[in-house]
């Protein structure tokens, strides 16, 4: 069984036991979490679409630990002007194992 649930603006495809990194969540370490903007459920024979969502489907998954990606660097320059500006970012996300598929 699959699904497709959104969140933090962005889509993932999910199945009971993946483990995914996502937009930064608040909350603890070991926390049940629930999504509940489910787009897709799909199994070996039919295939439920929602429009946008579907209703009364839920995603459940354990939230494992929160981190931040590699660093990202950014480097804007311009030329005979003895400009140059260096800057970098890590984007903190939250990584969750998915747990349960309900319909």
């Amino acid at each position: 069984m699959l699904a497709v649930i959104k969140t933090g603006g962005k889509q993932y495809k999910v199945a009971p036991g993946d483990k995914i990194k996502v937009d930064s969540i608040d909350a603890k370490e070991g926390d049940q979490i629930v999504f509940d903007e489910i787009l897709l459920i799909s199994d070996e024979k039919n295939v439920e679409i929602g429009a946008p969502f579907l209703k009364g489907a839920k995603v459940t998954g354990k939230i494992l630990k929160h981190d931040r990606h590699d660093k990202v660097m950014t480097f804007k320059y311009k030329a005979k002007k003895r400009y140059r500006l260096k800057k970098g970012h890590k984007q903190p996300y939250t990584q969750v194992e998915i747990t349960d598929i309900k319909n």
